[in-house]
């Protein structure tokens, strides 16, 4: 095997040598730390006086778990917190609410009441430690319980400093913890970014997120440009609304994701500060403070593998470093062990560790941007924010990101950027150290990941809801409630404002988000499906040939082509994986169809029976499978549908051998090969559809 490096396909391509002709054009090339346009970072001494903050993203079940983690955090270093919620806090629901039931505390912390918020913070500074919460489409009643709890520890709004995501409009593109439609999340976006400029000053209102575009798929260039038409949409409605440019554009701050590409990366951020920089001034901004833009980074969590994990500190140090290069404010580093389950106390000291060891012993902090005036980094930096502008103008084009959403066009770039991403590692054009090349096992220790116990969580949060409700002015909380589905209706009033006052009366973040539902039902999200890019990316890669030949042979055997499902089950509303294995099994050969996001384990049953698929695919990367897939297992045998289950996503030995032993057919961990995946479930369809009586095989045909 050749040790020699691939060269990649980037969205930004690589010159082997660059020289000062690659200069010639670039207007920032004298601008200095501090100053307009920004590129080299929004201070001038940037890491001299004050390196960027370690803010290590963190949320375990329960609030008093995630306290005791926020507590040892600051003691070990920490320089904020940065909150994880769990998936029906994020959703708006319950944690007695039986819909959610498996995600309970799976992903991060549950929280239902300000009593929630009151154990979360105990004890913690909140007038000098600042904290960011991963919050979207909850974000009223999730942001009103933080208010409450503060205003009831004694720390006046005023003196709270932190920053809520409020990013909605990226949820509707990829991550699809969205609530309500468009239009009434960009007036809450809204509504929250009003109240804190008027009452939590030193609160930043919205932190518009590249990050999760990166995780789903998209390159550099594409995060970068819709990362920016997000920020430029929340400006102009802020704008609006009668909120000066200056104070829209102040009140915004950003979280970039950072992969291993690390010239790349550097790259993209200091074009985030150029572009933002002039989108500022278009939108009216005149201020230093409103044109500089602040970010937060984190390391790439779809980097990490889940084969030799150890990997994964190296991968996430050359992250951290291109952060830091890049000239980030704030940084969270990913353990080693998150690519199979929330991480261990060792692995978290040691990602916190990592930024220390940047900051005090490699001497990182001492120059301001020290990649000013080199060829290539300049040529780059241009370069991207010229590509990304080139998108923008598409997206104006297409009527605004609103319009650009509503048509599925932002998720279908996204999610082609991914299908060809994934070809690249299956060829071995990308190469993955330990995955697709350098693999061989050499007795490597395998890590032993942190387990939830979802029911054991959900029953506590259960009685503490009920005694909540027991002990509540049941009147208040009605009147609260209606008064913010009036206001809902009539857009008379501040959703934020009022949600806090049914907060302070202790209506739960379930009730909120029901109030407001009866005015904006919930929307369908669907799992769209794209055939023709990924076959044709492989089109003379072997072990795919050999692949779409053995679809070719089941399909024979059967007459017809293979049927499968792929569904998501639960609150996981990460669509990257199913949507590249569907569009894989598809270009292979075979029927497929896809279930809607959030599905349960009846509709999933009632799916696969209507369309008489020979085998059902469930895609999980949150956590919940083991109780989510034992329920549809239970459901089909209830229903004597003997169609077999197999389950493919963030699963560690333990989770494997448990579905096994509730009759899952087949698991497929992060890092299976698509051509591996696609001759296993061909041979299982074809398996299973001759164990058909003859006469229901010949009515399928």
């Amino acid at each position: 095997m050749s040790t020699k490096p691939t060269q990649r396909r980037r969205a930004v391509p690589l010159k082997r040598v660059y020289t000062r002709a690659d200069l010639g054009g670039i207007g920032h090339l004298d601008s200095m730390p501090g100053e307009a346009p920004f590129v080299r970072g929004p201070f001038a001494s940037m890491y001299a006086d004050k390196p960027w903050t370690i803010r290590q993203y963190a949320g375990y079940a329960q609030a008093a778990d995630t306290n005791l983690a926020f507590r040892t955090a600051l003691a070990e270093g920490a320089q904020g917190l940065s909150v994880a919620f769990d998936l029906p806090t994020q959703r708006g629901y319950d944690s007695d609410d039986p819909a959610v039931s498996a995600d309970v505390g799976m992903t991060g912390v549950a929280i239902d009441t300000v009593e929630d918020m009151l154990r979360l913070f105990e004890g913690i500074p909140l007038e000098r430690v600042s904290v960011s919460m991963t919050m979207n489409g909850a974000v009223l009643p999730v942001l009103g319980a933080f208010m409450v709890a503060a205003q009831e520890s004694g720390v006046d709004p005023s003196r709270l400093r932190g920053t809520i995501q409020n990013d909605i409009l990226k949820e509707f593109m990829v991550r699809n913890t969205g609530i309500f439609a468009p239009a009434p999340s960009l007036r809450i976006a809204a509504d929250v970014a009003s109240y804190l400029a008027q009452n939590v000053p030193r609160f930043n209102a919205l932190s518009v997120s590249g990050y999760h575009f990166q995780e789903a798929g998209a390159d550099a260039v594409l995060e970068l440009a819709l990362t920016m038409a997000n920020a430029r949409t929340y400006v102009e409605t802020l704008v609006q609304r009668g909120m000066p440019a200056n104070d829209a554009c102040e009140r915004m701050s950003f979280f970039f994701g950072v992969g291993t590409d690390f010239y790349v990366e550097v790259a993209k951020l200091r074009a985030a500060r150029l572009l933002w920089s002039e989108i500022a001034a278009q939108g009216g901004a005149t201020s230093d403070k409103a044109r500089a833009l602040r970010m937060h980074c984190q390391t790439s969590g779809w980097s990490l593998t889940a084969q030799k994990p150890m990997n994964n500190v190296v991968r996430t140090t050359v992250e951290a470093l291109a952060a830091i290069f890049g000239g980030t404010q704030s940084l969270h580093t990913n353990a080693y062990d998150e690519a199979l389950a929330l991480p261990s106390a060792q692995s978290a000291r040691l990602a916190r560790d990592t930024q220390l060891v940047l900051q005090h012993e490699t001497g990182v902090c001492d120059v301001a941007d020290p990649w000013a005036g080199s060829y290539m980094m300049e040529a780059l930096t241009a370069d991207m924010a010229h590509r990304a502008r080139a998108i923008l103008d598409e997206i104006d084009q297409r009527g605004g990101v609103i319009e650009a959403i509503e048509s599925g066009w932002v998720r279908e770039r996204i999610h082609a950027s991914a299908l060809h991403v994934q070809a690249e590692i299956e060829s071995g054009e990308r190469v993955i150290v330990g995955v697709n090349r350098f693999a061989a096992d050499d007795g490597e220790e395998r890590v032993a990941s942190q387990q939830v116990d979802a029911a054991q969580i959900r029953a506590l949060q259960t009685r503490r809801i009920e005694q909540t409700k027991r002990t509540r002015d049941a009147r208040r909380v009605s009147d609260a409630l209606a008064a913010l589905r009036h206001a809902a209706r009539d857009g008379s009033r501040n959703l934020l404002a009022l949600t806090i006052e049914c907060i302070r009366a202790r209506a739960t973040v379930g009730e909120c988000t029901r109030a407001l539902e009866s005015v904006w039902p919930r929307p369908s999200v669907d799992l769209p499906l794209s055939a023709g890019l990924y076959g044709e990316a492989l089109s003379s890669d072997e072990p795919w040939l050999a692949a779409r030949d053995a679809v070719a042979q089941a399909a024979r055997r059967l007459g017809r082509a293979p049927r499968i499902l792929l569904a998501k089950l639960g609150q996981d509303g990460h669509d990257r994986g199913v949507r590249v294995v569907a569009a894989a099994l598809a270009d292979a050969g075979f029927a497929v169809t896809t279930g809607a996001m959030f599905a349960s384990a009846e509709q999933t049953c009632e799916l696969a029976l209507a369309q008489g698929v020979d085998v059902i695919g469930i895609s999980s990367l949150a956590g919940a499978h083991r109780e989510l897939v034992s329920g549809l297992v239970a459901e089909l045998r209830a229903r004597q549908a003997g169609i077999p289950v197999v389950t493919g996503g963030n699963l560690d030995d333990a989770s494997q051998l448990a579905l096994q032993a509730q009759g899952v057919a087949g698991c497929f961990p992060t890092g299976t090969s698509i051509s591996t995946i696609v001759t296993e479930l061909a041979a299982l369809a074809s398996r299973t559809a001759m164990k058909k009586p003859r006469h229901l095989v010949d009515a399928e045909v």
